[in-house]
């Protein structure tokens, strides 16, 4: 091969290795380009701009086009969570006082002397009353972490306070009908809200009181490397195996509770509580000997 020969084929590489390195340059910028927009996007300050086309790579607009109709699209949700933030506040407002009017009432009537029918009829107009003040309260808490309008903070703790603020909260409502609420001191710490996962054990022993008729509902807890759990046992009714995964869905009770008091929402409300806080909730059955809900805290 003569000098020619040899001069074009290293003019050849030459541009061969600067269309590679102008290509790499290119990508580099266009990379440096697309994270600087994630990084925008990340901390909610995208806004697109005027773009060149001759300085700007065909991908490097379709995701700024991407990135501004996900940025307005979020800006769309919040906008709803406002509304609906303010629409559950209204209906907590506007169905508190004439609920609690409706009980007031009911209870000065049933202080009356009146017919036993009469009487009758008054307390069954109260408890539909609680039970529909319940509802509402429960529908509200529930809409408010559904939408994120209440946020779960959950903090390692002790989980003896939480058990013994339950206990004392439904000891003398156990009494009332006969039962013995017990509960096993534990050293077990775990992580998460007090206020809300107290409200969940409290749904769960509401509901073993509900539907025990006799015996004793126990609490109790044992520590793991990785989580804790929290059992509570009752010897109530059995739950069917065919029925233990929709006791969990809302609104949802079962053929052989209709006629016992219950919404058939506090087992979901409790659901959503412990998932938001990274556990939880199983439940076991035995036929003639009752349940145990266990419910998988984090540590």
């Amino acid at each position: 091969m003569n000098r020619t020969g040899i001069v074009i084929i290293l003019l050849c590489f030459l541009a061969a290795a600067a269309v590679v390195l102008w290509e790499r340059r290119k990508t580099r910028k266009t990379m440096e380009e697309i994270e600087r927009m994630l990084d925008a996007a990340m901390i909610g300050s995208f806004s697109e701009t005027t773009f060149d086309e001759s300085q700007l790579s065909a991908l490097e607009t379709k995701f700024a086009h991407y990135l501004s109709a996900a940025e307005a699209s979020s800006q769309n949700i919040a906008q709803e969570k406002d509304k609906i933030k303010t629409l559950i506040a209204d209906i907590s407002h506007q169905t508190k006082t004439p609920i609690a009017n409706l009980l007031l009432y009911s209870e000065l009537l049933m202080e009356e002397t009146m017919p036993a029918s009469a009487k009758a009829n008054v307390e069954a107009l109260y408890k539909q009353s609680e039970k529909l003040r319940f509802l509402i309260d429960s529908l509200v808490k529930l809409s408010r972490l559904e939408n994120g309008i209440i946020s779960l903070s959950p903090q390692p703790a002790a989980l003896q306070p939480l058990l013994e603020s339950v206990v004392e909260q439904y000891t003398a409502k156990a009494s009332e009908k006969g039962l013995s609420l017990q509960m096993q001191d534990t050293d077990a710490f775990a992580v998460f809200d007090f206020k809300w996962t107290a409200e969940a054990l409290a749904n769960i022993v509401d509901n073993a009181i509900k539907y025990t008729e006799h015996g004793t509902i126990r609490i109790s807890a044992v520590s793991y490397e990785m989580f804790a759990r929290i059992d509570i046992s009752d010897t109530g009714s059995d739950i069917p195996e065919n029925e233990q995964a929709k006791i969990f869905a809302r609104f949802y009770r079962s053929n052989s509770v209709q006629k016992q008091e219950g919404v058939g929402i506090g087992l979901y409300l409790a659901r959503q509580i412990i998932s938001g806080e990274g556990g939880y909730i199983k439940v076991a059955s035995v036929p003639g000997k009752g349940s145990t809900f266990s419910i998988f805290l984090p540590k």
